[in-house]
């Protein structure tokens, strides 16, 4: 019998999972080292993200493929952030908001995958929204710790899903949903091979948020870092996931210091809980 296909993505991004899962990065986010000029710029990249994500999502709704994932109420992500940027950059976020090379390289590929290959938005959607509603509570409850927050949740909309009662049983949902999507064997694997380039865009995504912490040792505003913009339309990284992920080296070099740690947990983390693997 066929692999389901969300065993399938489970199976191609299993190593990066392991690594991540035993990072110290891990276990030092778990002591609530999060500053919140880090956060801040984590978010923003998300909410760049997710409205790529979703554009391309609304234009493909019909497509014969995707069409069965189609969850907005359920899953859409662009209001709540937009809450949580005029919560973290005042008023006038839009202006302000940072919008890093990395985030503006993922934000391409997202684009150019629900323009000329939609049907591969089955693995950025799975991984990104499985993940965020399975890991996301973690993930909420050590900032508003660490970052003081208030507990009605101000500043981390992001990861509250009002409309799903029930996350186990909607994830067993999607997951059947997903698993009963008919493909041929060529486009399955280009789907399983995509959901390795989601991650391999988060993992270059988040080593260049740590890249950006290190010119920032003081721990200043890090969106005033060279190459970080504040506008949609910017010239993309050119470099690819694949090389970010064979850069895997040079994590040793970087500077140890607490804040530079709380980072790169935060990276694995998020980009952990991004491809759904708290979600299987």
């Amino acid at each position: 019998m066929p692999q389901d296909l969300s065993e399938a993505l489970k199976e191609a991004t299993k190593e990066v999972h392991t690594q991540a899962e035993n990072s110290e990065f891990m276990r030092n986010f778990q002591k609530g080292q999060v500053t919140r000029e880090g956060f801040k710029l984590v978010m923003a990249s998300l909410y760049h993200v997710y409205v790529a994500l979703e554009e391309s999502i609304e234009r493909n709704k019909d497509n014969p493929v995707f069409a069965p994932l189609y969850f907005p109420e359920e899953l859409h992500r662009r209001a709540a952030l937009e809450q949580d940027m005029a919560f973290w950059y005042g008023p006038r976020w839009q202006e302000v908001v940072p919008y890093t090379p990395a985030t503006q390289h993922y934000v391409k590929r997202l684009l150019e995958v629900g323009r000329t290959e939609p049907e591969l938005l089955v693995a950025h959607a799975y991984t990104r929204y499985l993940g965020d509603l399975s890991g996301g509570q973690v993930l909420k409850k050590i900032a508003q710790k660490a970052l003081d927050l208030p507990a009605s949740g101000e500043g981390v909309a992001f990861f509250t899903f009002p409309s799903i009662d029930n996350a186990t049983k909607f994830k067993q949902l999607y997951r059947s949903r997903m698993n009963s999507l008919e493909m041929s064997p060529g486009l399955r694997q280009r789907v399983v091979e995509e959901a390795k380039t989601a991650f391999l865009l988060n993992i270059q995504l988040f080593e260049e948020l740590q890249g950006l912490l290190t010119h920032d040792p003081k721990d200043r505003a890090p969106s005033q870092a060279q190459g970080v913009r504040h506008r949609a339309g910017s010239p993309v990284q050119e470099s690819s996931p694949t090389d970010a992920f064979r850069s895997k080296a040079q994590l040793g070099s970087f500077s140890q210091s607490p804040l530079l740690r709380w980072v790169l947990t935060l990276s694995f983390l998020v980009a952990t809980v991004a491809m759904g693997l708290y979600a299987i």
